[in-house]
């Protein structure tokens, strides 16, 4: 993290990082009357889902964890939808403490907010029908491709790996995998996280598989205000997480059925973002 020395960032950073956006006390202990908002996305499977009144997934695992060792129990914890577009703004507005959110460590994002982390480090994959034959992003060229509207991950597929790939955008990547159950897609192409979220939920466990090669690599990191003063504990809290085991189990518990694993060179390092 590139703290900054400024007198009005640092006034800043003081007003926003006690960690009780919703509640008295000094955000120190996470007592009964300190809340804490934690920005995730709500309509990702696997890794961040609001189902009724439950939050499901291995980022809501994450944040529940680390809001425990920062001292707030699970009912404090107050979960907000962070969209991709409006997790920078969520956070230099104070609307949200933290965001646990498939996101993505960057140097343009650290410019205006700050990382503990990463808590998991992805690559983009791709997910196939079992048995289609495709092992490898040069398998595609003819084949339907599919990612969300607005992502850049199929484009990077065409332009790098499979000129003759016929590329399809939906709304999410849910109606992509309905679609490749169907049969008028081939394959769908994400963050392999985000791939095994999907296929394992209960009604396409068994159907489909990873083909487990990440062509790039993508770090989450758990996104604070800029300033914060939060991040050395979040890191010995994502650290803990690891070394008890309670990370492995998190992922196995909401990768189950896929027979996911992250890549060995790209497992989670203990986090030493902060800087």
């Amino acid at each position: 993290m590139r703290k900054t020395h400024y007198a009005m960032a640092a006034m800043a950073a003081a007003a926003a990082l006690t960690l009780t956006a919703c509640g008295g006390g000094s955000g120190d202990d996470g007592g009964d009357g300190d809340k804490v908002k934690i920005g995730i996305k709500f309509d990702q499977p696997g890794l961040g889902f609001k189902d009724g009144n439950d939050y499901k997934g291995f980022d809501v695992d994450v944040a529940k964890y680390v809001a425990n060792e920062l001292g707030y129990d699970e009912k404090n914890i107050e979960f907000v939808s962070a969209p991709s577009a409006n997790r920078e703004t969520m956070l230099q507005n104070n609307q949200v403490d933290m965001i646990v959110a498939t996101y993505s460590i960057t140097d343009e994002r650290e410019k205006v907010v700050d990382f503990a982390g990463p808590y998991f480090i992805a690559g983009q994959d791709l997910l196939v029908k079992k048995d289609s034959g495709i092992t490898s992003p040069e398998d595609l060229n003819g084949k339907n491709l599919c990612s969300v509207t607005g992502s850049t991950s199929a484009r990077k597929v065409k332009d790098k790996y499979a000129k003759k790939v016929n590329l399809q955008e939906l709304p999410g990547y849910a109606e992509c995998v309905t679609q490749m159950e169907g049969g008028t897609i081939d394959a769908v192409t994400t963050d392999d996280i985000i791939l095994a979220g999907l296929a394992a939920q209960p009604a396409y466990q068994g159907k489909f598989e990873i083909v487990g090669k990440p062509f790039t690599e993508e770090k989450y990191g758990v996104g604070i205000p800029k300033g914060s003063d939060k991040c050395e504990d979040i890191n010995k809290a994502i650290s803990k997480m690891i070394d008890s085991g309670d990370w492995k189990k998190a992922l196995d518990a909401n990768t189950e059925g896929t027979g996911y694993e992250p890549n060995a060179k790209l497992n989670p390092p203990t986090p030493d973002h902060c800087s």
